[in-house]
């Protein structure tokens, strides 16, 4: 069990963004395991074809290593994103702006058990001779294997941060918390985490940065070293849809009044979606999904809000109902 010990100013410091390194990170350790990841063997599929290009996997060896499994990452590896709407290069300037000092610390953190290998103890010993090559590492296995499923991937991470800050805004910082995973609660003045690293950890007035996951193990993962921005990662929600497409029903009686592809729609949105990915969800065109969606807003079914970049849909409570309706409830 750990615990994250919070003070007002913590609380207050309390917020949510997209991390599209530590994506890149975490996404080794499950091409290192598809058993236990089967969930993404769409995207495994395509990501063993890209490491087994020999150039591919000689730049990406850097981080290969220092992703290994059952053992830390370095915190400097992958640093909470300092706002809600952060692009790959600017995570991974964070990443290169890394002082040598902090770079050894971390290193150092993650050897009590497993001890580093070459590419690590070299990166150890020359920080900054060898940072670079693992930047271009990144580069490389973001560009390959994480870009080209980018959109989707960030359209249901800001839908989890939608969901995040609606908590906030019904229950506070508590709620929000409580409700990362069920491992994790709020017990007044602190987060007890249940897991195997025995943390007691102050926050010391800095607040805490999180970032939903998509290829992050079944249980929150903490950034806590007392010179390092406090952050965690916890498992996004609604991950199963990330490579399936979802039609409305056969034989939806919804879609016999409002058009099957509007109702498609509104089995869609009970979590926030941008327009992208309901066009990946659902196989219509984005222009196709927009026209629905103004249809739905002007009908008082779809409500939206920006998002960064990006505008949100979800269902309204109008919509819910037709929903139970239509299913006999």
């Amino acid at each position: 069990m750990s615990q994250l010990r919070f003070e007002t100013a913590d609380v207050a410091g309390v917020r949510f963004g997209v991390s599209p390194v530590w994506e890149t990170v975490s996404s080794l350790w499950v091409l290192r395991d598809p058993i236990r990841n089967a969930l993404h063997l769409p995207w495994i599929d395509r990501a063993r074809t890209f490491v087994a290009r020999p150039e591919v996997a000689v730049a990406v060896g850097p981080l290969r290593e220092l992703t290994r499994p059952r053992a830390w990452l370095p915190d400097f590896l992958t640093p909470p994103p300092p706002g809600p709407d952060v692009e790959f290069e600017e995570s991974l300037e964070q990443v290169r702006a890394t002082p040598p000092a902090v770079v050894v610390r971390d290193l150092l953190a993650t050897t009590p058990k497993r001890p580093l290998g070459p590419f690590g103890q070299a990166l150890r010993t020359d920080p900054k001779a060898m940072l670079p090559a693992l930047v271009t590492a990144l580069r490389v296995w973001h560009d390959v294997a994480i870009a080209p499923d980018w959109p989707r991937m960030r359209a249901l991470l800001e839908a989890d941060i939608a969901h995040r800050g609606s908590q906030l805004a019904e229950g506070g910082a508590g709620l929000a918390l409580a409700g990362l995973h069920p491992t994790v609660r709020w017990a007044g003045d602190r987060v007890v985490s249940d897991d195997p690293w025995r943390l007691d950890f102050h926050l010391g007035g800095r607040g805490i940065a999180l970032n939903p996951g998509i290829f992050t193990p079944q249980r929150v993962l903490w950034n806590l070293l007392e010179d390092s921005p406090p952050g965690g990662t916890y498992p996004v929600r609604a991950v199963a849809t990330l490579w399936e497409a979802a039609p409305a029903p056969p034989g939806d009686p919804l879609a016999r009044v409002i058009g099957s592809g509007r109702a498609a729609l509104l089995h869609l949105l009970d979590s926030a979606a941008t327009t992208s990915d309901l066009a990946r969800r659902t196989g219509m065109s984005a222009g196709n999904v927009s026209q629905h969606l103004a249809a739905l807003h002007a009908a008082g079914l779809v409500s939206r809000v920006r998002q960064g970049r990006h505008v949100l849909y979800r269902g309204t409570g109008v919509a819910a109902v037709l929903l139970r309706a239509s299913r006999g409830e």
